[in-house]
């Protein structure tokens, strides 16, 4: 079995505990959902990211609030790059499975869309200008 990684961003309205909470939910809740048969005891373990202006909470807790109480989680920075998109959570999530690179489906929510048009349905031709 392999471990395959599963990418994903949203952005964040404001730095402020329930709205990072409730961010984290949404897309570990939308990655569950494109990737069919994915099940929180195969995930080995959980890496996030956020910008320098979301410092409120920690998006680890949200997920072992949903029940990914046993993978090992990390919380990190993003690295501060000029004219970045603010107020922006990523998630890499390591999967323990048989399932294809391929048919891995990576996850891009709200504003966050923009960092990846070829993985996002409907902004495949759309420019990153």
């Amino acid at each position: 079995m392999a471990i395959r990684g599963i990418r994903g961003a949203i952005t964040v309205e404001d730095d402020q505990p329930e709205l990072i909470y409730s961010a984290t939910c949404e897309l570990l809740d939308a990655i569950i959902k494109a990737n069919a048969g994915l099940r929180v005891d195969e995930i080995a373990s959980v890496f996030f990211t956020m910008t320098n202006d979301l410092v409120s909470a920690f998006p680890a807790l949200a997920a072992r609030q949903m029940g990914w109480d046993l993978a090992p989680m990390m919380c990190a920075r993003e690295i501060p790059v000029p004219d970045s998109l603010p107020k922006t959570l990523r998630v890499l999530v390591h999967w323990n499975t048989a399932t294809p690179q391929k048919d891995i489906q990576h996850v891009y929510l709200n504003e966050a869309a923009q960092l990846r048009p070829d993985l996002v349905p409907g902004l495949e031709a759309k420019s990153l200008s």
